[in-house]
């Protein structure tokens, strides 16, 4: 991300009132700049294609292509891109969904103004942004679960397939994962197919949720206990 200049942000939202209000709030910090505005995912693609945002605020729920695909797609088309979920929805699996998607940061659509342009800015220079709770109940949820997962263990991964999976799996884009490896963004893309044909899973999501209940994210999950208790 550059420095010393307005961070570029594409505002992804079905509703024209929520778009000028972020806009407005964004704009009005001096912080950021809104260089796009997009009503649906197809719109979304398009137009971050030819602006190059730094930061795409996504909606979750949008008519046609919904945020989460979105998402998943942007991350393929422009991986150095960040993306910060914005989102009404609170189930559990919007959390899951959203990282698994390749989402920097995820933020309920409540929150105070405040909390948005701390989100954006942690989100614009790389940082994972979810809420705590979120995540400790995500884990923990998951984590009780191990029992029913499949009998493909944890070990039949490589070292580096481990690495990589724990990475994608905490939301770092694949841009990133690619120059910590030393490797290439293909590279990565191909490891992570290879993991799910080794563990028989479908999707990134499902990865996501493997990761966790073979205690791949323990130490994030210790982080924040750490991080509230100092």
């Amino acid at each position: 991300m550059s420095s010393g200049s307005p961070v570029r942000v594409m505002v992804v939202d079905d509703h024209p009132i929520v778009r000028s209000g972020l806009r407005d709030l964004l704009e009005d910090s001096g912080r950021f700049v809104v260089v796009a505005q997009a009503g649906d995912g197809d719109e979304a693609l398009r137009l971050a294609e030819e602006v190059q945002p730094e930061v795409v605020i996504m909606d979750v729920i949008m008519p046609g292509k919904d945020g989460i695909e979105t998402c998943r797609e942007l991350m393929t088309l422009l991986p150095d891109t960040r993306v910060m979920i914005l989102t009404a929805a609170t189930q559990q699996d919007a959390v899951i969904n959203a990282v698994a998607a390749g989402a920097t940061g995820y933020l309920e659509k409540y929150a105070p103004p405040e909390a948005l342009l701390e989100a954006l800015s942690d989100v614009a220079e790389g940082r994972l942004h979810v809420p705590d709770e979120a995540v400790k109940q995500v884990f923990a949820m998951l984590k009780g679960q191990r029992r029913l997962e499949s009998s493909r263990p944890a070990d039949r991964l490589t070292v580096i397939e481990r690495q990589t999976l724990t990475l994608f799996a905490r939301g770092t884009p694949y841009a990133e994962i690619a120059r910590q490896r030393g490797n290439s963004v293909v590279t990565v893309r191909n490891t992570l197919y290879r993991i799910q044909d080794k563990l028989g899973i479908e999707t990134k999501q499902e990865l996501v949720i493997w990761a966790v209940r073979n205690g791949l994210l323990d130490d994030v999950v210790v982080g924040i206990d750490e991080q509230r208790l100092s």
